[in-house]
């Protein structure tokens, strides 16, 4: 098979599940998917290696990752300067028990979100995303217990109406 096909299979196998768990993170399904686009540029570019990886689908997770955390650096300084005296208009938004669970997840310190949506969306076991990371496997477990604990504490806080939707 030719490595522009094997690379075009890759990619379609890919790219929605990749794209899904960067939205979680970002919050921003436009950004997430302009972030996997980048990660898969950078993989067409070193396919012949990338291609040879037992994942490569976690080399570009990886790559999206980071990319995704230096542009939420650049935008969030660049906000902060920016939102100075500045207030931005809302228009309608998605439902409270969705809300609530985007809230207590952004919420979360970074690390805790990324082990959360890398173990629960992207159904990563703890050694790959510890891997993935450059941390041990306990100090991703140890993320994840206070996540947990976070995030059902935050969650408990709704009506029990709604919390029976969610």
């Amino acid at each position: 098979m030719n490595e522009h096909r094997e690379f075009a299979e890759f990619y379609s196998a890919s790219f929605q599940k990749l794209a899904a768990a960067l939205y979680v993170y970002t919050g921003d399904l436009p950004e997430a998917q302009d972030v996997v686009q980048e990660a898969m540029i950078r993989a067409l570019s070193r396919w012949s290696t990338v291609s040879t990886y037992d994942e490569p689908a976690a080399w570009v997770r990886r790559v999206a990752w980071n990319i995704a955390t230096s542009r939420w650096r650049r935008v969030r300084r660049g906000f902060e300067l920016a939102s100075r005296g500045h207030r931005e208009e809302l228009s309608p938004g998605p439902e409270p028990d969705r809300v609530a669970i985007v809230t207590a997840l952004s919420d979360l310190p970074t690390r805790q979100r990324q082990a959360v949506i890398l173990h629960y969306l992207e159904d990563l076991p703890i050694a790959e995303i510890a891997a993935m990371i450059g941390v041990a496997e306990g100090t991703v477990k140890s993320w994840l217990h206070r996540a947990r604990t976070t995030l059902a504490d935050r969650l408990s806080e709704l009506a029990p109406e709604e919390v029976d939707r969610v």
